[in-house]
């Protein structure tokens, strides 16, 4: 039998209520809603922020590398994963084991299903992961990136190992005072979509602009893919290409260590200037044959680390992720959330032969 038309309209209109009701709940945690000026990146409404709030135990932390097999993520997850378990929560490293653009989208999606409390992620595209990501936030789950960002919607937090515009310059910088200012010179990068990649390669050219480089040219970006086979063909290509280029700039770990081993057993060693950003364990033997003067890395230890301190943050309602906010990362001190919700871990270190051994990673 059907209802009057009027029941129908009120009926209708109760469970919209209600279910609107239901709604405001879920996206606000049951915690009083601010204004516009305190909303993060990624959410639509953000709760207040609690500083003297206790990070809680139990948390679920999952970091989705751009690829498992980087021996660099593999250092930075190792080390949240730790700091999960010492700050009383547990974390797991899950991924791909390539860095394609959409490769890490179906563990995002396996990551909803399990409930994790928060998933940190380096971004092998900004753009591929905002989906799930913004489905997972969606369903209360925290999201931090770490070391490649991805668009600023869909994610709380960015933690970010230095300042991008310093790090793209910083390494014009080094390759030009070895290189005396002149001189053709190649970029060997991971992937072409990789974000933190395409941020640092943006400023090296703003710096190459400059009237102190008036003598050196870009001849060329090449793509190693984070591949170690793949970066050192890219190498061994760009020398046959442009048999007069004077240095490469390797802004990824792969690819620098890729170059220098290639360089190191070519008739190039010694005539070619490799510099970029690595860890000292894998160019150490680059450093002390005289293949590679110097290199720049920051402390990747540290960077797993924050990011498990700024997830369990977000988590216990001690932050938003909105501009100006700040929180307690153990031993590394207090960090201020910037514009668009960015952490900086600090300046890049420079490593050569004079302080080479007295790093360990």
């Amino acid at each position: 039998m059907s209802l009057p038309t009027s029941v129908t309209v009120r009926a209708l209109t109760a469970v919209t209520t209600v279910c609107a009701l239901a709604l405001t709940a879920t996206a606000c945690g049951g915690t009083t809603k601010k204004s516009s000026s305190d909303q993060g990146p990624g959410t639509a409404s953000t709760a207040s922020a609690d500083p003297g709030a206790v990070l809680k135990k139990g948390l679920k932390l999952a970091f989705l590398p751009k690829q498992i097999n980087n021996p660099y993520e593999t250092i930075v997850d190792n080390s949240g994963i730790a700091t999960a378990k010492e700050i009383g929560g547990t974390a797991k490293e899950v991924g791909p084991s390539d860095a394609s653009a959409s490769s890490q989208v179906s563990y995002i999606n396996t990551l909803i299903q399990q409930q994790q409390d928060a998933i940190l992620l380096a971004a092998n595209d900004p753009n591929a992961v905002c989906g799930p990501l913004k489905q997972a936030m969606a369903k209360g789950i925290k999201v931090v990136a770490y070391d490649s960002d991805t668009a600023k919607d869909c994610r709380q937090l960015f933690i970010n190992q230095a300042s991008s515009e310093q790090i793209g310059r910083s390494l014009v910088q080094n390759l030009g005072k070895q290189l005396n200012y002149q001189g053709k010179i190649a970029i060997l990068s991971a992937t072409q979509n990789a974000t933190n990649q395409n941020t640092w390669i943006e400023f090296m050219k703003k710096e190459l602009a400059l009237p102190a480089y008036k003598g050196m040219t870009l001849a060329k970006v090449a793509y190693g893919d984070d591949d170690d086979q793949k970066s050192f063909q890219q190498t061994q290509g760009l020398l046959q290409a442009y048999p007069d280029l004077k240095g490469i700039i390797a802004p990824t770990t792969v690819g620098i260590a890729a170059s220098a081993r290639y360089i190191s057993s070519s008739s190039y060693k010694g005539k070619v200037v490799v510099n970029g950003l690595g860890t000292p364990n894998q160019m150490r033997k680059y450093v002390k044959d005289g293949t590679v003067a110097q290199f720049s890395l920051w402390d990747p230890k540290k960077l797993g680390r924050l990011a498990a301190y700024a997830a369990s943050a977000l988590c216990s309602g001690q932050i938003t992720g909105a501009e100006g906010q700040t929180f307690k990362a153990g031993d590394l001190g207090t960090f201020t959330i910037g514009k668009d919700g960015e952490v900086i871990l600090g300046k890049p270190t420079v490593f050569d032969t004079t302080n080479i051994d007295g790093f360990d990673f």
